[in-house]
């Protein structure tokens, strides 16, 4: 692929501060929007298991909006057909208008092969029968869920109602103690909506435009990565996505920017939040690395003699840098920092601040430091939390 000219320059921290802004992180944050608002703005919030303080899609807006009631969360994803799940860049919670433009993707599980999963005869339709005769309904409430916890020793009708969601006939409508809400797409998503009238073309000329204006400014990597699109379909679009092509101090490749995040520079107050590990501003290593010289791992799945920072490690945002790192748990009232890890002295106040808040917003009335990776640090952080609680 030819790179077009660049049509502008931008610095490291130019670029730094675009992709803050484009998240939702610098600057007034927009309450009248709320969480709806977050999501629209975002593109996509990652789903996950791991539940620590809250799990990340409440985590997400918590980040950007401050201590919003967890119920206040859920009812906007899920209530009145605002959102469905599905595959992006990885099982997330969409806004209901991009139904159209996941039209490809739905064409292409149609087309291949399954996990080698057998489906006997009559299950599919059995499943899709039941839906439309009781309404919504989880894999249990279907016939059964998970004979075990893989996800390869399913049950025929988990297998069934999971490839009806692949396929666009079933949709996720909302979880229920963490288990999917099925229900027909003709009943979940408006009218208007359903349909996979768009071609592939469409679907991923909007794609990259969704991912280029969520990110700000990114490389080719970074604008496939935040659907999971493939090198060679961004580079399909990418001239006809409205995107411009920019050079970015250090990044060494070309990038694209949203026009709009070129027009004025960002300003405005930065957040001071703890991040979900899945949290779109992180959840690419490279990129996070590039904008902000800061290494983030997810160690939940590593052994635990083998983790360095902990095992949820939460970045902490403070004045538009990653300042530090929380493993964070609960234990009654008390929030515990079970591992921090401070990029220096100035980042005590800061890191004090994120636990402080997060604490309060979990109703825990006490915060409880246990280890510091710099020792000399610990007294300070202590001392910072006690006076921030006070």
């Amino acid at each position: 692929m030819t790179t077009p000219r660049a049509t502008a320059e931008l610095s490291a921290d130019e670029a730094r501060r675009i992709a803050l802004r484009a998240q939702g992180l610098l600057g007034a944050p927009d309450r009248r929007s709320g969480v709806r608002g977050v999501l629209r703005r975002l593109g996509a919030v990652q789903l996950d298991t791991i539940s620590v303080l809250a799990r990340s899609h409440e985590l997400v807006p918590y980040a950007r909006l401050g201590a919003v009631g967890r119920t206040t969360v859920e009812d906007a994803y899920w209530k009145d057909a605002h959102a469905f799940e599905y595959w992006s860049h990885a099982a997330c919670i969409l806004p209901v208008e991009e139904w159209p433009h996941f039209a490809f993707r739905r064409r292409a599980y149609r087309d291949r092969p399954h996990w080698n999963h057998e489906l006997p005869d009559g299950v599919y339709e059995r499943v899709v029968k039941q839906l439309r005769a009781e309404g919504p309904l989880t894999a249990t409430e279907l016939g059964g869920a998970k004979r075990t916890g893989e996800w390869w020793d399913w049950s025929a009708s988990k297998v069934a109602v999971e490839r009806a969601l692949m396929y666009g006939e079933v949709v996720c409508v909302e979880r229920r103690g963490w288990k999917r809400v099925y229900d027909l797409a003709e009943r979940a998503i408006p009218a208007s909506l359903l349909h996979d009238e768009l071609d592939d073309t469409e679907c991923l000329r909007r794609l990259v435009r969704l991912a280029g204006q969520a990110l700000g400014v990114g490389t080719r990597a970074d604008l496939a990565d935040y659907h999971r699109l493939k090198g060679e379909q961004v580079d399909a679009v990418i001239a006809e996505s409205g995107l411009v092509p920019v050079t970015v101090e250090g990044w060494g490749r070309p990038a694209w920017a949203d026009p709009a995040a070129l027009q004025s520079p960002p300003r405005g107050r930065h957040r001071t939040t703890l991040l979900s590990p899945f949290d779109s501003l992180v959840w690419e290593r490279a990129r996070t690395e590039r904008l902000f010289g800061f290494t983030h791992r997810l160690e939940a799945y590593v052994p635990k003699h083998k983790r360095v920072y902990g095992y949820f490690t939460m970045p902490v945002l403070a004045g538009g840098r990653l300042v530090g790192r929380v493993d964070p748990a609960r234990e009654g009232r008390a929030l515990v920092a079970r591992q921090v890890t401070l990029e220096g002295p100035k980042a005590v106040p800061a890191v004090a601040q994120a636990l402080v808040e997060a604490a309060g917003w979990v109703d825990c009335t006490d915060v409880r430091v246990e280890r510091v990776d710099a020792p000399e640090l610990r007294d300070a952080l202590v001392k910072e939390l006690a006076r921030a609680l006070a």
